[in-house]
């Protein structure tokens, strides 16, 4: 038996299509989002003051959440602006000039060795590492920063995430829940990771080069900054000259890069994953922004490296004031909603957004083709929540349903599922999912999202095609 849906679901679900609409539209969706917040509220405590103080709890609840991303995203700015001001940056990148010659070369070879990175420590602590070596390579070459963001974005967030064949979080979870052995779900998922991957990124660099050809291409710069980099923007709160020596400098441009390897190294040994290696690369560039600043500020040091974290933390949380609405609600589709407003769902809920994907897979006809697409939908709806991870489970399950009632191969269901979470929830479609990649390059988190969302909508429509034919 599928739950049964409340109020609550449908009021959930009109929003999640309402907001969606708005992004696609290029408008903003905060003041909807607080909307549906205060819904939710009052049909979960029928009182106004329990609805209102329901949204203020949830923008404490989304900001608990995020800000582990919000911190490593400031340090990294504020370790970046001292590379900047004294010239190590620009010493780092130069040899990097020889082989990102062109924006093509630029766009595929940051987006490869984004893929590479991701597959061995996820996503979020790759782009702090690659952003600030390659990000200035590129945009000198001319790949806008927002296409620099969308390499970064597609080929760790989508491609290295939704298949994790290194660390394996992702299909051990589907697997686990499909009751299928991790490996045939790995072995399942290799085509569709392919042809969802090659069309994506493909159709955004074609697009993206086709609208700067017709000159209808918006870089979505935060501020409206004319530097594309908001890594290497000039800092207003940091006074002082900062001056290093010419041979120094060479030098700490060789280290800096072996301590960030040295993290990677750290990170297999010690296996540390997601949270954890982010905390890694998070705590060097703090010891590479304290020890950069006392040797270029001298007697200034102590006062600066003060102001250089200010400087970050100030870039940070301007670039996730507007994130911060959105993101609580839909928290609210998962576990912040009994953890908010108490348990009013049914009995055997699993969250708003679970519940809405075990009622679509129980109310759509049984067959190969039509279980291909339910997973495709069942899984980009989990996915709404941001999270990319907390329904993939379901995805798995289902994918284990279908394949039962229609003799399909449910290895290839519960991939296609795990591929579509992923894509929409892991960081391509939901702004604050894909706030690493937007804030390293300086760009407008809903401005990469949107660019995104005709690449991925085009994948996963190919990738289901292409599944229905291996079920």
């Amino acid at each position: 038996m599928g739950i049964q849906l409340t109020a609550l679901h449908y009021v959930y679900l009109a929003f999640i299509v309402f907001i969606m609409a708005l992004l696609i539209k290029r408008r903003d969706t905060t003041m909807i989002c607080i909307a549906g917040i205060f819904v939710l509220g009052w049909l979960a405590t029928e009182t106004v003051s329990g609805s209102v103080t329901g949204v203020f709890n949830s923008f404490v609840y989304a900001t608990k959440e995020l800000m582990g991303t919000i911190m490593i995203i400031s340090i990294i700015v504020a370790m970046s602006r001292v590379l900047t001001s004294t010239g190590i940056n620009e010493t780092m990148v130069a040899p990097l000039t020889r082989f990102l010659r062109t924006p093509f070369m630029a766009f595929w070879g940051i987006g490869l060795i984004m893929m590479v990175t991701s597959w061995f420590f996820w996503p979020s602590p790759a782009v702090a590492l690659i952003g600030v070596v390659l990000l200035p390579v590129a945009i000198r070459v001319g790949l806008p920063a927002l296409g620099a963001a969308i390499a970064m974005n597609l080929f760790g967030h989508g491609i290295a995430l939704s298949s994790d064949y290194i660390i394996q979080g992702a299909p051990k979870l589907t697997a686990d829940a499909a009751g299928l052995p991790v490996s045939s779900v790995m072995e399942a998922s290799i085509p569709l990771v392919i042809v969802m991957g090659v069309v994506t990124t493909v159709t955004a660099y074609w697009m993206m080069r086709r609208d700067q050809k017709n000159g209808t291409w918006r870089d979505g710069l935060i501020s409206g900054k004319n530097a594309g980099n908001a890594l290497a923007a000039e800092s207003d709160a940091v006074e002082g000259q900062a001056v290093i020596a010419p041979t120094l400098k060479k030098w700490l441009a060789i280290i800096i890069p072996i301590l960030f390897l040295a993290d990677v190294a750290g990170m297999f040994l010690l296996d540390l994953q997601g949270g954890d290696a982010t905390a890694l690369v998070g705590g060097t560039a703090v010891f590479i922004l304290v020890v950069v600043t006392l040797l270029a500020h001298r007697n200034k040091g102590l006062e600066q490296v003060t102001s250089y974290l200010i400087d970050g933390l100030t870039f940070g949380f301007k670039v996730f004031g507007p994130v911060i609405p959105i993101a609580a609600f839909f928290y609210l589709g998962d576990s912040a909603f009994a953890e908010l407003f108490g348990k009013v769902l049914p009995a055997a809920s699993q969250g708003i957004v679970n519940d809405l994907g075990v009622a679509l897979a129980h109310n759509v006809p049984l067959n190969g083709a039509v279980g291909a697409v339910t997973a495709t939908i069942t899984g980009a709806i989990t996915g709404l929540d941001g999270s990319g991870f907390s329904g993939i489970s379901l995805a798995g399950s289902i994918g284990k349903l279908f394949a039962v009632a229609t003799h399909s191969d449910a290895a290839t269901l519960t991939a296609l599922g795990q591929v579509s979470a992923i894509w929409v929830g892991g960081g391509t479609l939901i702004p604050w999912a894909l706030i690493p990649a937007a804030a390293i390059c300086g760009v407008s988190p809903f401005e990469l999202a949107r660019r995104n969302v005709k690449p991925v909508l085009i994948g996963l429509i190919v990738t289901t095609i292409v599944a229905m034919f291996l079920v």
